[in-house]
């Protein structure tokens, strides 16, 4: 075993369970773009080997669908969304089920992370104006856009990778995961009402926040290309990589919103983070080191080829060192029939257990913390532990029940 190698590994994996390299301006995808020019500066892996691990189909799917995610922001979907909810004339734990639905449902087909980006701001105001208190609502988001982001292959960056390694029937997967997902957002629902216990008032100033215009053609626009990729998705066999890309190629075809605008807000620190961590696994399983220490974990009866291990590992994992570092990691040894939906609902619903064990969680927080709405660790854990060991359990009974 190379020690280069192993050092810019554990450097890279420390990097991903602090967010950062204390002492220095490196967050996580500066750590992991940093560990795989280490690599190719003192030759452990070749220029053209570290193009080779980059899995050039993840890629162009995720770039794909954040340029779908980025039509609807710049039409103002999101903002007419969260609008209407917020004025919806509700009681506070119908508008409640409202968010958690909205924001599931549009986390199974629009990328979570960008969902919590654009509604998080305004749902903060319109919790506002009502004398609602906006924690149980922003908790709520962010719970629910991943719990509904674990439906499907497309929900979420480290679902995309699953579905493109193992390759993955779109809806086979959504057969297998979806009823979790589904009653993981009643689960959702029922512990944030539990944990309010009624206390829905709170005076919260009422912040300025920008709202994009309604553009009725260009939510149109992106509706129509999004319906047509995901019923070639479900009803055909052509790669979802190149689906995407033709849908991305489609909406940038605009006479009204520059590509610049739409490519400004693809999320490339995403894309770095997934290029240097395909070179730095790429080489810790070159140099023999990944199956050495699969070897050693089978010593002690942790065999990740058995579905069971394989789902408490990746929700450990998942909190460790964040779901898309963690799903990664475990690909190579996820052989099994169900290791797909096991790591897709695994990380993906481990992720509510912490406030750092999901970017939509510390977005949602950084947005409302922008805004003078502060959602302490404790707060978030008071909601984040409950859903996530209601959702695992019913995750992995229906998994058990889907293998028999």
């Amino acid at each position: 075993m190379d020690a280069v190698v192993l050092l810019v590994f554990g450097f890279v994996y420390l990097g991903m369970v602090l967010g950062e390299i204390p002492g220095l301006a490196l967050d996580r995808s500066g750590v992991a773009l940093l560990g795989a020019i280490a690599l190719v500066a003192t030759g452990r892996v070749g220029p053209q080997a570290a193009w080779n691990a980059v899995d050039v189909p993840t890629m162009a799917l995720l770039f794909g669908l954040m340029v779908v995610s980025a039509q609807f922001r710049l039409g103002g979907f999101y903002a007419r969304v969260t609008r209407r909810l917020a004025a919806a004339e509700v009681s506070p734990d119908v508008m409640l089920a409202l968010v958690v639905v909205v924001t599931g449902g549009l986390s199974a087909l629009l990328a979570n992370d960008i969902v919590c980006l654009a509604v998080a701001p305004l749902l903060v105001k319109g919790c506002a104006r009502r004398g609602l208190d906006p924690v149980p609502f922003l908790l709520a988001l962010a719970c629910a856009a991943n719990v509904g982001s674990a439906a499907t292959l497309i929900g979420n960056p480290q679902n995309m990778l699953i579905g493109q390694r193992l390759n993955l029937p779109f809806a086979g997967y959504l057969l297998d995961a979806g009823v979790p997902a589904l009653l993981g957002l009643v689960a959702v629902w029922a512990v944030i009402r539990a944990t309010v216990g009624g206390r829905w008032r709170a005076h919260t100033p009422i912040p300025q926040v920008e709202e994009p215009t309604f553009n009725a053609w260009q939510t149109t626009k992106g509706a129509v290309v999004l319906v047509a990729l995901v019923l070639a998705f479900l009803f055909t066999a052509l790669p979802r990589d190149a689906l995407a890309l033709s849908a991305a190629g489609v909406l940038l075809l605009s006479r009204r919103t520059a590509s610049r605008h739409v490519i400004g807000l693809v999320d490339w620190h995403l894309l770095v983070l997934f290029i240097g961590l395909f070179v730095v696994n790429h080489a810790l399983a070159d140099s023999g080191a990944l199956a050495a220490g699969l070897h050693w974990l089978a010593g002690f009866g942790v065999d990740l080829a058995r579905p069971a291990v394989l789902f408490v590992t990746t929700a450990v994992l998942s909190n460790l060192v964040s779901n898309v570092p963690a799903v990664m990691l475990l690909l190579p040894t996820s052989t099994h029939a169900l290791a797909g939906p096991v790591l897709g609902l695994s990380s993906t619903l481990a992720g509510n257990l912490l406030l750092v064990g999901s970017i939509a969680n510390l977005i949602v927080v950084e947005q409302a913390a922008q805004l003078g709405v502060r959602i302490s660790w404790r707060a978030h854990a008071r909601v984040g532990v409950p859903v996530t060991l209601l959702t695992l359990a019913l995750a992995a009974t229906w998994l058990f029940v889907r293998g028999d």
